[in-house]
């Protein structure tokens, strides 16, 4: 009799190599061998000052702007001007019918003529009233004849202000430009009747170079940051400046000098009005247009950590990797306070000398014994080692990489 079938007996060999196989596994490697030392890649930890700067919505404003309208009435008989074109101050803009003013300083000018005429013979009469008083003339004569000398003195002057009035009317019959900038496309056609009492504007002239900024800040940070200021955390600087992201995310190449601040809290918004100026040259910004004015408060002490380090948890704090006394991992959560760079602004949760895991921490946990390498990231976030332990020119890739 057969005792072992031959389909069980190498099915039972199977069975046994199977769990052999995986006893094996489960043991690890040979014993006496160590788990080999894993590299990663730290920047050593050390406070610098770091500018303190917000981001702030903002809107330009012109630096001049004024609407046009006529100081007299008439009719448009001519446009002087070609719309889109930078003018100077005082250029023609229109011209007014001024034929009827024309006339009116024709007519004063008579006036003036007929007063300066009459002013002699009121003159001499007076004159020789004075001379003969009381041989002829009485006291009653003489003041009769000085006040007829003053009432054509009067009607002299009086003649001549409405003829300096009436020519300067006329010199409003052509339409100039009170400020220096660029006029807008105009609203009134020729033969349109235009008076001094009409609120339509003519045009619009707009001075773009400079322009202003006004950017709103929260009272609440108003009040933190003054307050951080008492405490001695942030030193501010003393001439504020501003850079400014456009509409379409591009920076502008300009700095902004601060002009002033409002003195009141916006009761609709509760946000204070911040007024910067900024050069616009090419007439990049326009009035109307929304922008982010990042301003430089001052600065304070922080540590820079690398945003690749780690990332944001759901509590808002960063979670990275450090190398402990033991060359081992640890996981920290720090808070940041904004960013600089290609790095998080940490005011707490780090101390001077940590060395915080930028590179190789993919898979890495807690605990791990490893190797640390100093690395050096540069300003386009690439990484390379320490010249103490590679000469390699930096890469895209991990400096940790051989």
């Amino acid at each position: 009799m057969t005792l072992f079938s031959p389909r069980w007996t190498f099915a039972g060999l199977s069975a046994l190599l199977l769990t052999s196989s995986l006893s094996v596994m489960a043991e690890g490697p040979p014993s006496g061998q160590e788990q080999p030392i894993r590299p990663v890649g730290v920047v050593t930890m050390a406070l610098e000052s770091t500018p303190v700067i917000v981001n702030l919505p903002g809107r330009a404003v012109a630096y001049e702007q004024a609407d046009i309208r006529p100081r007299v009435d008439g009719i448009i008989i001519e446009k002087l001007y070609e719309p889109g074109t930078i003018l100077e101050k005082g250029t023609p803009l229109f011209q007014l019918d001024d034929s009827s003013y024309q006339a009116a300083v024709a007519a004063d000018e008579a006036a003036v003529a007929e007063a300066k005429a009459n002013l002699p013979v009121k003159q001499a009469a007076y004159d020789r009233a004075k001379k003969l008083e009381g041989s002829g003339y009485t006291s009653d004569d003489v003041d009769t004849a000085k006040s007829a000398l003053a009432s054509a003195q009067a009607t002299l002057q009086s003649a001549e202000a409405a003829l300096k009035y009436t020519k300067i009317q006329l010199g409003w019959t052509t339409v100039t430009a009170p400020i220096k900038g660029i006029a807008d496309v105009a609203s009134l056609s020729l033969g349109d009747l235009v008076t001094s009492a009409q609120t339509d504007s003519m045009t619009t002239i707009t001075t773009l170079d400079p322009i202003f900024v006004d950017v709103l800040s929260p009272v609440s940070d108003v009040l933190k940051f003054r307050h951080q200021v008492y405490q001695g955390d942030i030193k501010v600087d003393q001439e504020l400046s501003a850079n400014l992201l456009l509409d379409d995310g591009v920076v502008y190449r300009g700095k902004g000098t601060l002009i002033t601040s409002s003195p009141t809290v916006s009761t609709s918004t509760g946000s204070v009005k911040v007024r910067f100026r900024f050069d616009n040259p090419d007439h990049v910004i326009l009035p109307g247009m929304f922008v982010r004015g990042s301003i430089e408060l001052g600065t304070q002490e922080a540590f820079l950590v690398p945003q690749r380090a780690g990332s944001h948890e759901a509590n808002g704090n960063l979670s990275i990797f450090v190398v402990d006394d033991d060359n081992k991992v640890k996981a920290i959560e720090v808070e940041t306070i904004g960013h600089y760079n290609n790095n998080w602004i940490v005011k707490s949760g780090l101390s001077a000398g940590e060395k915080v895991i930028v590179d190789g921490q993919k898979s890495l946990s807690e605990g791990t014994s490893v190797k640390a390498i100093n690395v050096t990231i540069n300003d386009d976030g690439t990484i390379t080692k320490s010249t103490q332990v590679s000469n390699k020119t930096p890469s895209n890739t991990s400096a940790l990489e051989e």
